[in-house]
């Protein structure tokens, strides 16, 4: 295999967003290109009947190491689901799970 080929980085997963009730949860890929710091880590709510955007929450940080290319570093999501009316599970690329109350905004990392 080509050592150059296996640098790269794999494309990002896309996860499916999850709607509950009037509001769809989307994992937000490119957070750099808004200003928010980071590719990957973040959630963003719509009002499903009209698309407007909610609000975005970091479900986590991503520590760059400055001697490395930035773009290998991004941690992105690779899965949501609900598990009830007021609670998304997120999953990230390095196999972290995350539980968020999307009625308060709080995320809190599950232990394995």
């Amino acid at each position: 295999m080509n050592d150059d080929i296996a640098k790269e980085r794999l494309e990002p997963p896309e996860p499916e967003p999850v709607v509950l009730g009037d509001i769809r949860y989307e994992a937000l890929m490119w957070g750099k290109a808004r200003d928010l710091g980071q590719n990957g880590g973040y959630i963003e709510a719509f009002k499903v009947s009209t698309g407007e955007s909610l609000w975005v929450l970091k479900i986590y940080d991503i520590v760059y190491d400055d001697d490395m290319e930035q773009d290998k570093q991004d941690i992105f999501i690779e899965e949501m689901r609900a598990v009830d009316s007021g609670h998304l599970l997120i999953l990230d690329e390095h196999g972290r799970r995350y539980k968020v109350d999307v009625r308060d905004m709080s995320v809190d990392e599950m232990k394995n």
